[in-house]
């Protein structure tokens, strides 16, 4: 007896759906492509997707994994196991404030509150207006010179709460004086 019924392959690794925009979807592309050949290429490609988008898109993932030919939960794992990778577009400037115990011996514990009372967020999220991340980082190695930040790239030292405001009030283009008279306006 012979079988009637014809054959039908089926597909074993099918291309996750164009849930990217056509430029996000071309910059996970080319740099997978760049980095693929690399040992443990994983970690370079999500470092150039963030270099170039400022923030690796949720739905990056599959077709990351896709490409490499590795799970999804793997590239998920990677993603969030590593505080350094953003899920969400970060603000204009991005202030990583060093939470290690040297900036933490200095006073950094009360600039955290601080900063996340003025900027109206918390650690991963972005302040109200969008123009300000507030990312936690574990040691920008100026341990003398804490409590520190890194802001867009330049360091600060010896950061106090005023000088918070007023790195911020420059952020945005307006003297501390200006963003305090603005502030206790607000509370009002």
């Amino acid at each position: 007896m012979t079988d009637s019924r014809k054959r039908v392959p089926i597909p074993i690794k099918v291309a996750p759906a164009g849930d990217l925009p056509p430029d996000q979807r071309g910059v996970v592309l080319d740099s997978v492509q760049k980095h693929r050949s690399l040992e443990g290429a994983l970690l370079p490609i999500l470092h150039a997707i963030q270099e170039r988008l400022g923030w690796i898109p949720t739905a990056a993932v599959p077709l990351i994994a896709f490409e490499l030919n590795i799970s999804r939960a793997e590239v998920h794992g990677v993603l969030t196991f590593y505080h350094y990778f953003r899920q969400r577009p970060p603000g204009t400037h991005t202030i990583y404030m060093c939470r290690a115990e040297a900036c933490q011996a200095l006073g950094a514990h009360g600039l955290e509150a601080h900063a996340q009372q003025v900027l109206g967020t918390k650690f991963h999220e972005r302040s109200a207006d969008g123009r300000i991340s507030l990312e936690p980082v574990y040691c920008l190695g100026n341990c003398a010179m804490g409590p520190s930040l890194l802001i867009d790239r330049q360091l600060y030292s010896r950061v106090t709460a005023e000088r918070f405001d007023e790195i911020v009030a420059a952020l945005s283009g307006e003297t501390a004086a200006e963003r305090s008279t603005a502030s206790a306006v607000g509370a009002r």
